[in-house]
């Protein structure tokens, strides 16, 4: 069965040349566009998609909305944010309300076409370039915390194993389970198992928070 796909941005011309570089993957199938964001509910709604190409900007209702109203009515697509927005508190609201991929418009192609397949296997993706805008206040704000709860959170962090500490790292380089198996000569449910044992410790329930815990706490460090 091919992924099936809608792309929701108020740029026609953009929504096109996303639309040629995926009709170039014989298992990708773009079965809908919508020019703002209540569309972009509408065409899910009766779509069906697996994936949702959304952008922050939009017309009507924005990605935020978008994103929210989708999470409340359990909507099982699966929600990829493709933005130049700058505003970082604005996109952190986005990851918050339930989207789970989050790229930059000006990646290349084929890191589009990882980021969609990663997201439709279950898992999340966020691009290092997009996160290190996103996050860089929030390790600034690190920084002034005080000393007590540092040295707790620091506590939290020893109980990683040295392994788990190099899967949290590859998380956040946006690698794939089966990349990281591959990196560490590792089987796929060994890394499964690791990244579970990583989501208790550190007290989160998905890769994404816990990359985002590893970009807040310099456990993932971006350049």
């Amino acid at each position: 069965m091919p992924i099936r796909i809608v792309i929701a941005d108020d740029h026609a011309l953009l929504r096109q040349g996303i639309k040629n570089v995926l009709s170039l993957e014989p298992d990708f199938d773009v079965i809908g566009e919508a020019a703002d964001g209540a569309e972009a509910i509408y065409k899910v709604d009766n779509l069906k998609p697996d994936i949702l190409l959304l952008d922050v900007n939009m017309p009507r209702l924005n990605g935020l909305e978008v994103t929210k109203q989708l999470k409340q009515a359990s909507a099982p697509v699966k929600v990829i944010i493709l933005t130049m927005h700058d505003d970082e508190s604005y996109v952190l609201e986005v990851i918050k309300s339930g989207a789970v991929g989050y790229l930059l418009k000006d990646i290349e192609p084929g890191m589009l076409v990882k980021a969609i397949r990663i997201v439709f296997a279950g898992q999340s993706f966020i691009y290092p370039t997009l996160a290190q805008r996103l996050f860089g206040e929030l390790s600034r704000q690190e920084e002034k915390r005080l000393e007590v709860p540092q040295m707790l959170e620091r506590r939290k962090e020893e109980r990683l194993t040295y392994r788990e500490v190099e899967v949290l790292q590859l998380i956040g380089q946006g690698m794939s389970n089966q990349e990281i198996a591959k990196k560490l000569y590792l089987s796929e449910k060994t890394v499964k198992n690791h990244l579970t044992n990583i989501f208790r410790k550190i007290n989160v329930v998905d890769r994404t928070q816990a990359v985002l815990y590893a970009i807040k706490h310099k456990i993932v460090v971006l350049d």
